[in-house]
């Protein structure tokens, strides 16, 4: 991979992290507790509410561990060693890297892991 290429996943994971901290940041209110008071809202109401709050952390937790997984993918730019499998050690297809760019394995490796 040359270095035009790594510079244009760069741009594209930078601007996937910060799609996702705007994400968090607008999900941030959906996140908070939901309130005990009865009186205001009724008891199907609250149940909904709690769904929806159960709901907004799991896609936080998902957006923390995609952010961990950009920021990693960005540090192996830095270091170099983006585009290369971690497993064979061969070059991950351009292709491949389109589709996912935080991916860590080439598709051979990914496909005798499972995955």
């Amino acid at each position: 991979m040359n270095e035009i290429e790594r510079a244009r996943f760069k741009t594209i994971l930078v601007a996937q992290r910060a799609e996702l901290e705007a994400l968090s940041r607008n999900s941030a209110e959906a996140r908070k507790p939901v309130e005990l008071d009865q009186q205001s809202v009724g008891r199907l109401t609250r149940q909904d509410a709690l769904q929806q709050q159960a709901m907004a952390k799991a896609q936080e937790v998902r957006r923390v561990n995609e952010h961990r997984k950009i920021d990693a993918a960005l540090t192996r730019i830095d270091d170099s060693d983006y585009g290369w499998c971690e497993e064979c050690g061969e070059a991950i297809v351009v292709r491949r890297l389109e589709i996912d760019p935080t991916t860590l394995r080439c598709a051979a490796c990914a496909e005798a892991m499972g995955g």
